[in-house]
């Protein structure tokens, strides 16, 4: 089954009592058993048969044995690391979403787990970076906000050199665009709010593995943490992964077109995109990637000023979040990095100009003038 195809009917895509083609929401919260024993269904917390649907989708969007559906991205990433205990190593990459160094270093590290950083596009680095202790690479590819992209066939072979397993952010790039399961990972997470969703209407984290020993340990967790994610927004999860595919094609049109027109735009000092052929991480992304995403971040010069930038922009809005039909933008340092101490971020390379924009599926012509009227307003 091709993958656009298999948006729309892979996982559990009807109702298997009525065949409606719909999944319903089921929103009880226990269920009634007929005979003492362990039925399919007992408690909404350990399984509902809404999520179940959107869980079982995953996994085969992915390429994985088993799905978890989370209420948040970052409820998803706890799961996942509370795999592993104190005295336990992982190494992250060093570009990574705020709310991901937030929760690593100012909730994992209390209960003992050792984490060091590392640049993931630097295989020899990440190689000596692994210890005796280390159980796990984490990394986002393409990252937030550099979209600096990593080689995932190479890092997971590394890590499976060391007896690690490998965790991939798959956030930016969504299936539609890549799928490490494939390329050796063996935890995939998501942000379900972001693109598979799409419409900027929900909150939702996705874990898939195609381990099977991981699989029942991450379902553990997830019945015992109990972040579990809501039967309606599955259902309104499942509803918005539908159109992925054909929402795609258009952000990643409007992505090309924005890139040409800023690349060639005075007030404009740096270009972070997967898809410029200057990028250091473009073969990368060609081998492993379908299209390449529909994010992309810029610094001003130095003479302007991020605020006066975006103040006169109409159209494009001002907010959290990324991967809706609408175009966001946001400056990471004062929103989404905001966690990460300054000298981290300078070091790492998220300077105070950084903008990250997330590109929708407005009229490209109507994007394009909204950023030259911002643009231009830097000249006054």
């Amino acid at each position: 089954m091709k993958f656009d195809t298999k948006l729309l009917h892979g996982g559990i895509s009807e109702d298997p009592t009525t065949g409606a083609v719909s999944m319903p929401i089921y929103r009880a919260s226990t269920f009634h058993q007929k005979e003492l024993g362990h039925p399919e269904w007992e408690y909404s917390r350990t399984g509902n048969p809404t999520r179940q649907a959107l869980e079982d989708l995953m996994a085969d969007l992915e390429v994985g044995t088993a799905g978890f559906a989370f209420s948040s991205g970052s409820a998803a990433i706890h799961a996942v690391l509370s795999l592993f205990s104190a005295g336990d190593h992982i190494i992250v990459g060093n570009d990574i979403y705020g709310g991901t160094f937030r929760l690593i270093n100012q909730v994992m590290k209390r209960f003992g787990l050792e984490f060091s950083t590392v640049d993931t596009t630097d295989l020899e680095a990440v190689q000596a970076a692994f210890q005796d202790n280390t159980k796990a690479l984490y990394l986002e590819t393409p990252t937030n906000p550099l979209l600096r992209v990593s080689d995932l066939a190479a890092l997971s072979k590394i890590a499976k050199q060391h007896g690690a397993y490998t965790i991939v952010d798959n956030t930016f790039a969504t299936p539609y665009n890549q799928q490490p399961l494939t390329l050796g990972a063996d935890i995939v997470v998501a942000s379900g709010t972001k693109y598979l969703g799409g419409h900027s209407d929900l909150i939702a984290g996705i874990a898939v593995t195609n381990d099977d020993q991981l699989a029942e340990r991450i379902g553990f967790l997830q019945n015992s943490i109990g972040s579990v994610l809501a039967p309606e927004e599955a259902w309104l999860l499942q509803r918005g992964i539908k159109t992925l595919g054909a929402r795609m094609r258009i952000h990643e049109e409007n992505t090309q077109a924005i890139f040409q027109f800023l690349s060639q735009d005075d007030h404009i000092s740096k270009l972070y995109y997967p898809g410029d052929p200057n990028n250091p991480g473009y073969a990368t992304a060609k081998r492993q990637m379908r299209g390449f995403g529909a994010m992309l971040s810029f610094e001003l010069k130095p003479e302007y000023e991020p605020k006066q930038f975006i103040d006169h922009l109409n159209l494009i809005t001002l907010a959290e979040s990324l991967g809706g039909v609408d175009s966001l933008i946001e400056v990471p340092t004062i929103m989404t990095h905001g966690a990460i101490p300054r000298e981290e971020r300078i070091k790492d390379g998220i300077q105070d100009n950084l903008i990250r924009l997330s590109v929708g599926i407005e009229d490209q012509a109507d994007l394009i003038e909204d950023l030259q009227t911002a643009l231009h307003s830097l000249d006054h």
